[in-house]
């Protein structure tokens, strides 16, 4: 089978693209799958008929866009789309984004994954992993952290490992955050062990993918 796989940002796409061959094999054994990494979430136009500005490089803002194209174009096998949840309501987004494919003729086989609060829930999910690449990380503010939780993620794992803590990057500005998460992404992820994690959120787009090339098979 092959996947698209969209991420809203580089560091997702570090994240997901490290753990692939542990969840699904080897790319090109016998799947394949491919990246389109955007410059944020972005919001969903309100008039899903408009054509997307390209100018607007927010994943929500190109989705009914993009998937629309999918649906028309011969060889994926499915489509991927994983996105922070910030603070939404779970249940209303996944509402959202499934009325955008079903307007969709046709419309591609898609899987719809919400990380919560951040995908660096799912790096502070393997804590072992974590503490491998920062062993000097502070163990009593990961102890703070309640798994996928919408507490703040990605601050409270700067104040974790990131000299100065999450107060030193938001000084300093973009593109500071960027880098720093996918750094972050880069030193954990080589570390983890995809059937052991804390987060709820990751074993969910663990377990659809996997469920996705089964069905194909």
């Amino acid at each position: 089978m092959h996947i698209e796989i969209l991420v809203e940002d580089s560091s997702g796409t570090k994240l997901i693209d490290s753990l692939m061959p542990q969840i699904i094999g080897p790319q090109g054994e016998p799947h394949t799958w491919r990246f389109h990494t955007y410059k944020g979430i972005g919001h969903i136009p309100k008039n899903l008929d408009a054509r997307a500005d390209p100018a607007k490089r927010a994943l929500l803002n190109q989705l009914p866009r993009v998937l629309a194209g999918h649906g028309r174009t011969p060889g994926t096998g499915a489509v991927v789309v994983v996105l922070d949840n910030d603070n939404r309501d779970c249940k209303v987004f996944l509402e959202e984004l499934k009325a955008i494919l079903a307007r969709c003729n046709p419309a591609p086989r898609t899987l719809f994954r919400l990380a919560i609060e951040e995908m660096e829930a799912w790096l502070l999910g393997d804590r072992s992993a974590l503490l491998a690449a920062y062993p000097k990380a502070k163990k009593d503010t990961l102890n703070r952290y309640v798994q996928d939780s919408i507490c703040g993620t990605w601050e409270l794992l700067a104040d974790a490992i990131y000299p100065g803590g999450s107060a030193a990057i938001r000084k300093a500005g973009w593109p500071l955050p960027g880098q720093v998460k996918h750094e972050w992404a880069e030193r954990i992820t080589p570390h983890m062990n995809v059937e052991h994690n804390a987060s709820h959120s990751f074993g969910k787009f663990r377990d659809g993918l996997r469920q996705l090339v089964v069905a194909e098979g």
